[in-house]
């Protein structure tokens, strides 16, 4: 009996115990695992996606940058895949074997019940061959997609493109994104993510065993629907935008252009460029190693990123910033004798005997002589100790917007550079120095950084007479139209009005008058007033450098050209600045074919030199300083890439 008895308590354990089990293993599938009621949810519901448009990016005149185009991802859930002809299954979506293969063993390796990219961007024509044979292939489905299309090929470092997020963007948007989806990687597509996005919806549709479309779950009673992303209207005239692509073909260097009332920039054009269409598609992987790996540097965006010393256009700015110190005035006079001669031995030659000048004068025939003087006068004899009368000349030129990103609303802009006093105190191991230390930053060599985009904005002050708005590529926001506030404020350069007048003179005189250093910049009734620039290389040719304004009166377009390696700034750099002038202020060229020709032939390629009846010009280089033996000078630099 007591056998009995302990017989039927260890039946009833035992029964009890894999009953537990059983309940516990239950619990574990329905309430800790969700792999079941992921494959179970797959077979009869599949939760879509739905990608909103995103925003498309217009001209300053509402004419298409960037727009939308259709495409098709395959998504693949590996836990239903079955037995199939995988290649005819490749046959139909244009892949490889091979790539087959590693697709699917990546979607495995993610999951093998939660659907994954297979295959992205399939075209309309490929989708449309496979749409038919879809239901032969379970776990397999298409998801509508839109990728970007540019019908101009135009502006690509300053549109940016759009790419797969990565790891490092999933965590930093905290989960918004998974894998598969695009975001902005560089330029406007960067800057304003957020609102070219849209909002994503989701549609929940129910699905047979054949994968097949059965229709909304619940009539869409819990589906979302997608919103667009804003659009964008660009400060960009399209227009002006590829003249100035077509006047930079074969050159290395940069156009900006801002309208000076506003900050708008017209045009900003990095050379050499490449057709933004080349990073769309299936091909853009490849394309983006063959434009990585150019010797040219397609990718860094010249505008923004570049800096270069900016030679004799500084001259301007250290004009202006003598007259608000009160060390020199318009009829300030110093005698050049073919060079400026500092300390005991120094001499910075100029680039011929300019005899007595004033200040109007040294602007139009750039003389290095004249800013030697006025340098002196700022750091030696302003009534403080040279390092302190240093540091407040610094902080002065600082206000033109340079040594400090500009806070353009692209990514990656660089600061320029402006050394300060402890940089040279530390170089000269005392502080104790004076200008002839650092005398090449009278004329804008040096140490000095400058940005195109910088170059273009101090013209843009000029044009006002003292002030700018911070330069902006973007002048408005969706469909109302909205204009940021911060595009709205005026920033004062801290130079009184009175002072520009005798600095615009000269900058008129020198291209209007016919001993100008940019004659063969003059345009017939519109007046252009301009500084050119020979920045010296000693790797190579000089650099040509042209900024100006126009017209005098109401000014309507600021520009800087710099073309690298090309000598002259009166040679390459200024013509080109004259033809965009005119091309913004008449939307046609009434020079004649061959002027406009010259630079269109022109290849000025490092190694690739051809040029196209090169005309003589006036020389506005400088002569190398000569070094004093006893006391360092500043160093001509290279341009920094």
């Amino acid at each position: 009996m007591n056998s009995f008895f302990k017989r039927r308590y260890i039946i009833q354990g035992i029964f009890i115990l894999v009953a537990l089990i059983l309940l516990g293993r239950l619990y574990y599938i329905q309430v800790v695992d969700d792999r079941y009621k992921l494959s179970a949810d797959n077979n009869v519901l599949r939760k879509l996606v739905i990608y909103p448009a995103r925003g498309v990016i217009l001209d300053r005149f509402s004419k298409v940058l960037v727009q939308n185009e259709p495409v098709y991802d395959l998504m693949v859930i590996p836990g239903q895949v079955e037995e199939m002809d995988t290649l005819e299954f490749c046959k139909l979506i244009k892949i490889s074997k091979p790539a087959f293969d590693k697709a699917f063993k990546k979607a495995k390796n993610y999951s093998l019940y939660r659907a994954s990219l297979f295959q992205k961007q399939l075209s309309a024509v490929t989708y449309a061959a496979f749409q038919e044979k879809l239901f032969e292939y379970p776990g397999f489905y298409v998801q509508n997609r839109s990728v970007r299309f540019y019908p101009d090929s135009t502006a690509a470092q300053f549109l940016g493109y759009i790419g797969e997020v990565n790891d490092r963007e999933i965590k930093k948007y905290d989960g918004f994104y998974s894998q598969g989806d695009y975001i902005g990687k560089t330029g406007i597509e960067k800057s304003y993510e957020e609102l070219l996005r849209g909002q994503r919806g989701v549609r929940n549709i129910m699905v047979d065993v054949h994968n097949r479309d059965q229709g909304s779950f619940f009539d869409g009673k819990y589906d979302t629907t997608a919103v667009a992303g804003d659009n964008l209207i660009s400060s960009l005239d399209k227009k002006l935008q590829m003249f100035g692509e077509s006047l930079m073909v074969n050159k290395i260097g940069s156009i900006v252009a801002i309208e000076p009332s506003t900050g708008e920039i017209l045009a900003s054009i990095s050379s050499p460029g490449y057709d933004p269409n080349m990073m769309v598609g299936r091909e853009r992987g490849n394309n983006y190693m063959k434009l990585l790996n150019n010797p040219f540097k397609p990718m860094f965006i010249r505008p923004i990123q570049a800096e270069y010393p900016p030679g004799s256009i500084f001259k301007v700015i250290n004009a202006l910033v003598a007259q608000e110190m009160g060390v020199i005035d318009a009829n300030t006079y110093f005698n050049c004798p073919g060079g400026y001669k500092y300390g005991r031995n120094g001499w910075m030659g100029c680039t011929h005997v300019h005899g007595t000048i004033n200040l109007e004068q040294s602007i139009e025939e750039s003389c290095n002589t004249y800013y030697g003087n006025t340098f002196s006068r700022m750091i030696d004899h302003s009534g403080l100790r040279p390092v302190n009368a240093y540091t407040r000349w610094r902080n002065m030129v600082m206000k033109f917007g340079i040594g400090n990103a500009l806070g353009i609303d692209l990514p990656a802009e660089r600061n320029g550079l402006i050394p300060t006093a402890d940089y040279y105190t530390k170089r000269f191991k005392n502080d104790k120095w004076t200008s002839s230390f650092n005398i090449s930053l009278s004329i804008g060599q040096g140490e000095l950084g400058i940005t195109p985009l910088q170059m273009a904005n101090v013209m843009a002050i000029v044009a006002n007479r003292g002030f700018y708005y911070k330069p902006h590529l973007i002048k408005a926001i969706g469909d109302k139209k909205i204009i940021k506030e911060e595009y709205t404020i005026r920033n004062d350069a801290g130079i009184e009005a009175k002072y520009f007048d005798p600095v615009i003179q000269g900058m008129s005189n020198v291209v209007n008058a016919p001993n100008g250093t940019a004659y063969n910049a003059k345009i017939n009734d519109i007046e252009i007033c301009g500084k050119t620039g020979t920045v010296q290389n000693p790797h190579g040719d000089n650099h040509s450098v042209f900024v100006a304004f126009a017209p005098r009166e109401n000014p309507k377009i600021a520009i800087a050209v710099v073309v690298e390696n090309a000598g002259y700034g009166a040679t390459w750099s200024a013509p080109i600045a004259s033809l965009m002038i005119e091309k913004y202020l008449r939307d046609s060229i009434t020079r004649p074919k061959y002027y406009m020709d010259r630079l269109l032939n022109a290849n000025l390629l490092p190694g690739q030199k051809k040029l196209y009846n090169k005309p003589s010009v006036k020389k506005d280089t400088i002569i190398p300083i000569k070094m004093e033996s006893t006391k360092p000078v500043s160093i001509i630099k290279q341009t920094i890439h």
